[in-house]
């Protein structure tokens, strides 16, 4: 006759299968709250912070070309909501302000689905005159206007072409691509609103050979 099991034998096994439940329920645990601190961290930069954007066509260059992916930082840019259920749980106003000659990104004023990147030359206030070649800027502090310095970021000799003399309101800038010859800018379409403005780029990313800081 065949002996049967003792019942230390069989309660043995019941905790190792206890333990072995417990052990999968201990990962399955883990690994939830690792994609729940994940989302804490990264929801923020990705809502407030930071945004990627690849540059699509050639009217930013030589400085900025088709298919380069750039960081663009919103932070204090952008105005940023966070709706539930049809209402606003969290509104961030911008409160940066935006330099001259910086690039940003923007949503394009004649078709908010799409995503511009120029320049910004001609701020809140301002008057922009493009005339014979060049950028003319008029304001408080210049009201005899001053022929703006591009050198940093135009190749030499490059003319700004077009005839326009635009009035800045508040809240109102002035863009312009880098590729004067080839840009769809301000010239054509006017200003943009600060409404528009998604953020200014800050790094870009790749390809790695001409990766930098802005």
């Amino acid at each position: 006759m065949k002996n049967e099991p003792k019942n230390e034998d069989f309660s043995l096994s019941k905790k190792e299968a206890n333990g072995a439940y417990q052990g999968v329920g201990g990962f399955v645990f883990e690994v939830i709250k690792i994609i729940v601190l994940a989302f804490i961290i990264i929801f923020p930069i990705r809502v407030f912070l930071f945004q990627p954007f690849f540059v699509q066509g050639a009217s930013m260059e030589p400085n900025f070309e088709d298919g380069q992916y750039l960081i663009v930082n919103e932070f204090g840019v952008k105005e940023t909501d966070i709706n539930f259920n049809s209402r606003t749980l969290l509104k961030v106003s911008p409160f940066k302000k935006i330099n001259r000659q910086r690039v940003v990104v923007f949503r394009y004023p004649l078709d908010p689905s799409k995503f511009f990147i120029k320049r910004v030359i001609g701020l809140p206030g301002e008057t922009v005159q493009v005339k014979n070649g060049q950028v003319t800027i008029f304001n408080d502090q210049n009201p005899d206007g001053f022929i703006l310095n591009e050198k940093k970021y135009l190749p030499a000799g490059l003319k700004t072409n077009g005839d326009v003399t635009v009035v800045l309101k508040a809240k109102q800038y002035f863009m312009l691509g880098d590729n004067r010859l080839h840009s769809s800018d301000s010239r054509f379409w006017g200003p943009v609103p600060s409404s528009d403005i998604v953020g200014e780029v800050s790094l870009r990313a790749w390809p790695l050979d001409k990766i930098n800081v802005f």
